[in-house]
């Protein structure tokens, strides 16, 4: 759609795009489609708003931010050469790289004004540029808020409200010609400020502390606090327009004034080109990939053994959510990492959807029934899922351990955790490692640099709570948890990684599963009572390991000891003596040793000689001698005892407390039902009801799809063809106001619909639905019959069908409104 005369509006600017143009305005900024606007001046009202208009400068570069704000204090409209002068300077500081650096503006400039084109922030053609009024509201200096460029207002803006007097003081101490016109006072200064022969011989007579009192404004902020009798220096400046009274006490530099000290330039340092992402260290990337798959089992089994330990149920909840801090301590012991790491993979499990509350009265963590079904999946499917979900996450567990906008402490698992940030900076980071070569370690610094110049007003946080360039501490923690994972090995980004991103988990765990180490089926006893895995064990054999043996240290190889307790543990299972004999037997590549095999015997030897049940609780034991020695045991006043037979104690306290106080004593008691069988207690049974994984918080609103974008444009161009379409009105009636909905008597409406589907003509009508909303439409009439037209609706772009009554008036099209 071409244009014969300049837009006058932002409206008559977007009404001339095409179809492509307005979707990529939709799509760069859907904020704007919800809910779909009813016509273009609708879209550029809303496009205008406040709250719009700061998203959108939200999502600009660090060089499309500085053109804005260099529009927001030039002249509106602005010239292009104005802009570009703006950007570059004068000319009057060319250094040895100067050349090189405007040429790389003028490059750049055409890119970044496309850029605020095509997000409605700028319109009209290079001899008339114009920033929206909201943006330039955003980006103006004021006292309150001075300009980004730390320029000051205009010399019109700072002497608006001064004396008429005070003016020609002025006027005569800079040597200017008196006028009795304070417009054509001000036109003076100005004019004096922006000649660079003249501003440049004024200068030369200033005082050196003058000079200098302007090198500390000169490139903001502008303000400056003066006494009520200024020194001399202050005072020079004051008296030649130099410094302009804003209040009593504050002066400022006025915007003509600093941009000749600048040479022009609203910025002191434009950055037209992003910086380059600097490599610390070039690895082999075989070593890069191995080191990162050895990460990634070992992120597969942490989290594996987190799950395990919390088998019988996890830790319980705080009232106001999460972990507390003593949960996550004993957490971080379990795992042997630190409380920051602890916090890291319990979030993980939480947002892979392994993780989860149980819902009930006294509420716990546990694992979920789609931790069962991850486990068994192979090594490199199970990191896929934990790498997949991290990516998309908007849990940050960086924050655990901070405060939130009230002073409260952030917990792990707990409220207050979400950054809608997170997966794009999370994505862009792997971004920037990807378009490195492979093996290549970057420079947390640069890629620090990067991000903030890609989105330089997006460091402010997303929460109150957040104090500091949220975006760059998500970056850090991004490339340590990438270290973690295995997304990255040594700094560098992994092959599997890069194939996650790019082709997917099938080929991400293709890549992978060459480089997890082969699970081991066998285990080295020692004489000591250990065991050592020198690797990843198979799943049964690491199961019935972990019931008989307690984990001493973990590494390259893990070491398992066997104790008496942790035998009990397997026969508490339902293991018996000669189950666990043939199970190291069949399982070891070395001897079983002597003193392994007679501790197994010991213990299974007086498992179950004491039976537990329910009286309150009771023991029963047929060797009345070991009876005695219980209640001539001290440690046993607690468990309140006492002989209800000869082979029988009753007790005061549950029949799980009197197991525990037994062991603790030394006893290998075991538990027995009502009908007075063996209970056999195995671990993992608890399991919370089925849970999805949680759902991430979606920063503003999603990215429309292309269906979605057409059907809405469609929408507005319709919607604006039935606001601005010329109608022809009956001779006998009154001209209806604009805006206003057409009226017609029912016979009127009737007639001219019929004629309107006998001819195939279009008409222009107004409607009020069953809500009471009024709207107004262009419609093709089909039929007519029954109270109701069937008509093609160019509003809607669809066939509808209106109840007559409910229209309160049609006119026909003018001869040209549809050509």
């Amino acid at each position: 759609m071409g244009m014969t005369t300049p837009p006058r509006t932002l409206a008559e600017a977007l009404r001339a795009r095409d179809d492509e143009s307005l979707a990529g305005l939709l799509r760069a900024r859907p904020d704007l489609l919800t809910p779909v606007p009813s016509d273009i001046t609708q879209l550029a009202t809303r496009a205008g708003t406040r709250a719009s208009v700061v998203r959108a400068l939200e999502h600009l570069d660090r060089f499309a931010l500085q053109t804005a704000e260099a529009l927001a204090v030039a002249p509106d409209p602005a010239p292009y050469e104005t802009l570009l002068g703006l950007l570059t300077g004068d000319g009057r500081d060319d250094g040895e790289h100067r050349g090189d650096a405007d040429a790389a503006i003028g490059d750049a400039l055409p890119a970044a004004l496309t850029t605020l084109r095509e997000q409605a922030l700028v319109w009209g053609e290079d001899d008339r540029l114009r920033l929206v009024r909201t943006a330039r509201e955003l980006l103006a200096p004021s006292p309150q808020h001075p300009s980004p460029t730390g320029l000051g207002p205009t010399v019109a803006e700072a002497t608006a409200g001064m004396s008429p007097g005070r003016l020609q003081d002025i006027l005569a101490t800079a040597g200017l010609p008196a006028t009795h016109d304070p417009v054509s006072a001000v036109t003076s200064l100005s004019a004096l400020f922006t000649d660079r022969a003249r501003m440049g011989e004024l200068l030369d007579t200033a005082p050196a502390e003058a000079l200098s009192v302007l090198d500390r404004l000169v490139w903001g902020p502008p303000y400056g606090e003066v006494t009520p009798n200024p020194t001399p220096p202050v005072k020079w400046l004051r008296d030649r327009g130099l410094l302009l009274p804003v209040s009593t006490r504050t002066v400022v530099l006025p915007r003509e004034a600093a941009l000749h000290l600048r040479a022009g330039r609203a910025h002191r340092v434009p950055e037209p080109q992003p910086p380059s992402v600097e490599a610390v260290a070039n690895r082999d990337p075989q070593a890069v990939d191995s080191a990162a798959a050895g990460q990634a089992f070992l992120a597969v089994t942490t989290v594996e053994e987190l799950l395990k330990s919390w088998n019988s149920g996890g830790p319980a909840i705080l009232r106001a959510g999460g972990l507390s801090v003593r949960e996550l301590k004993k957490t971080a012991s379990t795992l042997d990492v630190s409380e920051p790491v602890a916090a890291f993979w319990v979030e993980l499990a939480y947002a892979a959807g392994l993780l989860a509350s149980d819902g009930e009265a006294d509420e716990r963590y546990a694992p979920t029934p789609a931790y069962d079904d991850w486990a068994e999946l192979p090594a490199q499917d199970r990191w896929v899922h934990l790498a997949t979900a991290w990516l998309a996450a908007t849990r940050t567990p960086g924050l655990v351990g901070g405060q939130d906008a009230k002073g409260r402490a952030l917990s792990a698992l707990g409220p207050d955790l979400d950054r809608s940030a997170a997966p794009e900076v999370r994505h862009r980071v792997l971004a920037l490692l990807a378009a490195l070569q492979p093996g290549t370690a970057p420079d947390p610094e640069t890629v620090l640099a990067r991000l903030r110049w890609e989105r330089p007003l997006r460091g402010a946080s997303a929460s109150a709570g957040d104090t500091t360039d949220l975006r760059s501490r998500i970056a850090l923690w991004t490339l340590n948890e990438s270290e973690l994972l295995g997304i990255t090995g040594r700094g560098a980004l992994a092959a599997h990684t890069r194939a996650l991103l790019g082709s997917g988990p099938a080929e991400a765990a293709a890549l992978l599963a060459p480089l997890i180490p082969e699970p081991l089926d066998h285990v080295l006893l020692q004489a000591d009572l250990t065991a050592v895995a020198p690797g990843p064990l198979e799943r049964p054999l690491a199961d019935m390991l972990s019931a008989l043996a307690d984990i001493e240290s973990k590494g390259g190889a893990t070491v398992y000891r066997f104790t008496p307790g942790s035998v009990r543990r397997a026969l508490d299972a339902g293991q018996s003596a000669a189950d666990l004999h043939a199970f190291l037997a069949a399982h070891s590549r070395t001897p079983v040793p002597q003193p392994l095999s007679y501790l197994i015997d010991d213990v299974a030897r007086r498992h179950g000689h004491l039976r537990i049940g329910a009286a309150s609780s009771y023991v029963r034991c047929d060797d009345e001698a070991v009876l005695n020695e219980i209640l001539a045991d001290r440690r046993s006043a607690t468990l309140r005892l006492r002989r209800l037979a000869p082979t029988a104690l009753a007790a005061q306290v549950d029949p799980a407390s009197l197991l525990e106080g037994l062991r603790e004593m030394g006893y290998a008691p075991a538990a027995e039902s009502a009908e007075g069988d063996v209970l056999i207690t195995r671990a993992g049974a608890r399991r919370t009801p089925p849970r999805t994984a949680p759902v991430p918080v979606p920063e503003g609103p999603p990215v429309p799809d292309t269906t979605l974008l057409g059907a809405a444009v469609r929408a507005i161009r319709a919607g604006d063809t039935a606001a601005t379409v010329v109608r022809k009105d009956p001779a006998d009636a009154p001209a209806a106001p604009s805006g206003s909905l057409p009226r017609t008597t029912s016979a009127e409406t009737l007639a001219t619909v019929q004629a309107a589907a006998m001819t195939g003509s279009a008409l222009w009508i107004g409607y009020v639905n069953a809500d009471g909303a009024a709207s107004q439409r262009v419609i093709a009439p089909v039929r007519v019959e029954g109270g109701f037209v069937t008509a093609y609706d160019h509003t809607a772009d669809e066939v509808r069908t209106y109840p007559l009554h409910r229209i309160t008036g049609v006119a026909e099209l003018a001869d040209d409104a549809t050509s």
